[in-house]
């Protein structure tokens, strides 16, 4: 039964830990939304990201109880689906960072929305273990946020 116990418990440590990893990086592509005081900052992005890497974790969890038990014959899995819950719930939460600027002539928040959608790429990798591709986008997605506004500000000043 102890066995048992740390057997689950050690499943769940592992969840956990990569979930952790995926909030630090989530929270380094918030840290510079937060800097920049965009509405969706380093404790929605973290959030964005843990969140994704639970639900692939707790999704791994669902498969194999449903697919060892004598489940298997009734119930088809297909993990597809989680990621694509995880998808549309975090489009929701990143279009509500979207709206018209004060002089309704242009629209503010996509890039933020954008970056939510990245982080909830990145909770999915971290939580599939693809720790290479994980850290890469987020390299790659800071690069983009500060190397395009750094040239966004070369471009408007050279006007």
């Amino acid at each position: 039964m102890f066995e048992e116990m740390l057997g689950r418990w050690g499943g769940q440590l592992a969840i956990l830990g990569t979930v952790g990893a995926a909030m630090v990086l989530g929270g380094i592509i918030g840290l510079d939304r937060e800097l920049e005081k965009k509405p969706a900052g380093l404790r929605t992005h973290m959030f964005v990201a843990g969140t994704s890497a639970m639900l692939v974790g707790l999704s791994d969890v669902l498969l194999d109880r449903f697919t060892i038990q004598d489940y298997n014959e009734f119930l088809r899995t297909d993990p597809i689906r989680i990621v694509e819950a995880i998808i549309t719930g975090i489009s929701f939460l990143g279009a509500g960072t979207i709206f018209r600027a004060g002089d309704g002539e242009g629209i503010e928040g996509l890039t933020t929305a954008a970056s939510i959608l990245i982080c909830c790429a990145i909770g999915i990798a971290a939580a599939l273990e693809q720790w290479l591709l994980a850290v890469g986008v987020t390299i790659f997605s800071i690069l983009i946020l500060r190397g395009a506004a750094w040239l966004e500000y070369k471009v408007a000043h050279r006007r």
